[in-house]
């Protein structure tokens, strides 16, 4: 980790108040779901939490932001609203898509989280869109697009950045690489000595890559990427290298079944995001016990609520089941 000075204070308990308050959520999820309340597949983004706090950390509120299959710590990170969420898992009426929707399909309008999808790549069309109307409508507004390494291997990612290149849209894509597109490991998908934020340069996208798992990296990085398109300098993508803990789709670990080893794993845990920033903050002289202890007792009351509030709500009746499917 470079040790960054130039980064407030504040940012850096900001950063480490939603890596630790992302990382509970998600592991209460992973606690919780055998209990067989939450009913909907979940991907849970535990490891990865420096990406999503490091770029929304530098968006503003009315910039867009749209997600994938695994989009907790984005839509978190962005201030989506955390109990409708949780209600949303819980497939309760009080949900953010009035539970229907669960972990896959979450949306907050009222911060700019325009929604997420269950289809790989499925989004990136609809941030370019978002960058599109940004263009149309002349503010200086960004569409944040969050995409796995599974994603650039779809023909719509091509399509959207040639477009997005051709107009100069406010765009910023943001490759989240964690090594596996399920169980595929990159090294069989795509050339060893390709990186994808270097592929796509060649297409005539500014483009940058970094640590993942480093989220002063992240938000210097972001900075100078949202710097580049506010602008009027066009798209920008950038490609974080990072990993995730457990099993592509579920609570549990699964590092026995073959496809990637115990021991990248505990190399990988060892590059634990938030123990990496909580490092740095003791290496600036910055690290307050009494402010992480505070931090620490508001997220485990705030995830605490969460899960009680989901639990008490309704689920929806039957008669609303064929409404607010399509916009109204």
């Amino acid at each position: 980790m470079v040790l960054r000075t130039n980064i407030d204070a504040k940012i850096l308990i900001q950063l480490l108040y939603q890596m630790k308050r992302i990382r509970a959520v998600e592991e209460t999820i992973a606690e919780r779901y055998n209990e067989w309340k939450m009913r909907c597949p979940t991907h849970l983004c535990t490891g990865q939490e420096a990406v999503s706090a490091g770029v929304c950390a530098v968006l503003r509120k009315d910039d867009f932001v749209v997600s994938t299959h695994r989009a907790h710590g984005h839509y978190l990170a962005k201030g989506g609203d955390l109990k409708r969420m949780i209600a949303e898992i819980y497939g309760k009426a009080a949900g953010c898509s009035s539970g229907k929707g669960g972990s896959m399909h979450l949306i907050d309008k009222s911060v700019g989280f325009m929604g997420s999808t269950s289809i790989v790549g499925g989004t990136i069309p609809v941030g370019t869109g978002l960058g599109f109307s940004i263009l149309l409508n002349g503010t200086d507004q960004i569409s944040c697009v969050f995409f796995g390494d599974g994603a650039t291997e779809e023909g719509v990612f091509y399509e959207s950045i040639n477009f997005a290149i051709l107009k100069k849209l406010p765009v910023l894509y943001i490759c989240e690489n964690n090594l596996y597109s399920v169980y595929s490991p990159l090294c069989v998908r795509q050339p060893a000595e390709r990186s994808i934020s270097k592929m796509v340069s060649s297409l005539g996208i500014a483009s940058d890559s970094g640590d993942g798992n480093d989220a002063t990296e992240v938000y210097t990085k972001v900075i100078n990427a949202v710097e580049h398109i506010r602008q009027g300098k066009g798209p920008f993508l950038l490609e974080f290298a990072t990993y995730r803990w457990r099993e592509h789709c579920g609570p549990n670990f699964d590092n026995d079944i073959g496809y990637r080893t115990e021991e990248e794993y505990l190399c990988w845990k060892k590059k634990d995001p938030i123990m990496l920033l909580e490092n740095e903050m003791k290496n600036r002289d910055v690290f307050n016990p009494g402010e992480v202890q505070r931090v620490d007792s508001l997220i485990e009351s705030e995830v605490h609520e969460a899960f009680s509030f989901a639990e008490s709500s309704p689920f929806p009746s039957q008669d609303e089941a064929f409404i607010q499917l399509f916009k109204e």
